[in-house]
């Protein structure tokens, strides 16, 4: 029987979990496969991939720094990779042409609702960044239709510029940080800000006691923006782990058309961390 090639090619991507993350659902779903990663040199992106193709390469996925760039590449897109005009996922059909979709909101609407029995729908939402982080994901958090979901950044141009761009999907603005008038029910941070150990400057008035907030970088302890809100009040924390997963085996849905079971693989990750 022959077994299946797939891969995430990033650079730097040494750090990676997903190998670990895809052999634990090929195991769990029987599927005959192989996921490795790839160090990809800057210069050479388009090459590799078109290599793993032509060398029958079933699927990839996409980091750091090429998610804008495997948007390009891509020969048909997803709606969703569209709206997000990043890619994380590529599959190829059996006409050649690359296909490119983006399961990072996805990833994070799944482990709000289902890892944490979060709701969204009439909610009002905070998204801290505007860069390609929260772009990925204001489409499928949109869909879940909250009641408001604010943009802030510290450029607030670029906030403002996105919640013009995704205002035809709901009920979005665009706020500059130090006039955020809140609690919110949903404080996302989308912006990489806890992998340098520091936080958002946000006032703590945005937290109320039933205030919930998810650090989309996670770490062993709490991220520096998790223990801040829970210095404020925060009811709970959580951190993107869990959002790792999801949108991994959203990717692996996508390419094995079989949906894998994430909760005993997030509590793998976390407890070997």
């Amino acid at each position: 029987m022959s077994i299946d090639r797939y891969a995430v090619m990033g650079n730097p991507i040494k750090h990676s979990k997903s190998p670990q993350i895809h052999k634990a659902f090929a195991e769990q779903t029987d599927q005959h496969m192989t996921y490795t990663s790839m160090l990809v040199p800057e210069d050479s992106f388009e090459d590799a991939v078109r290599k793993f193709f032509a060398e029958g390469g079933k699927g990839l996925n996409i980091t750091v720094p090429f998610k804008i760039r495997a948007y390009e590449l891509s020969d048909e897109l997803t709606e969703r990779a569209q709206r997000a005009k990043a890619v994380n996922t590529l599959l190829i059909r059996n006409n050649g042409s690359i296909v490119g979709d983006n399961t990072d909101g996805a990833g994070l609407v799944r482990d709000i609702m289902h890892n944490h029995d979060g709701r969204l729908g009439g909610k009002k939402i905070l998204v801290v960044g505007a860069g390609g982080a929260v772009r990925g994901v204001l489409a499928p958090i949109l869909a879940e239709k909250p009641a408001l979901v604010v943009l802030t950044n510290r450029t607030f141009e670029k906030a403002h510029h996105l919640a013009e761009e995704f205002a035809d999907l709901g009920r979005i603005e665009a706020v500059h940080m130090n006039k955020l008038q809140g609690p919110f029910n949903w404080i996302i941070n989308g912006t990489a800000a806890s992998l340098q150990g520091d936080i958002p400057e946000l006032s703590e008035s945005v937290i109320g006691e039933h205030t919930r907030v998810y650090d989309m970088m996670y770490s062993k302890q709490a991220t520096p923006f998790n223990a801040w809100a829970k210095d404020y009040g925060a009811e709970k924390a959580f951190d993107g782990l869990g959002m790792l997963v999801e949108q991994a085996a959203e990717s692996f849905r996508q390419w094995r058309g079989v949906m894998p079971s994430t909760p005993t693989v997030i509590s793998d990750l976390r407890a070997a961390m």
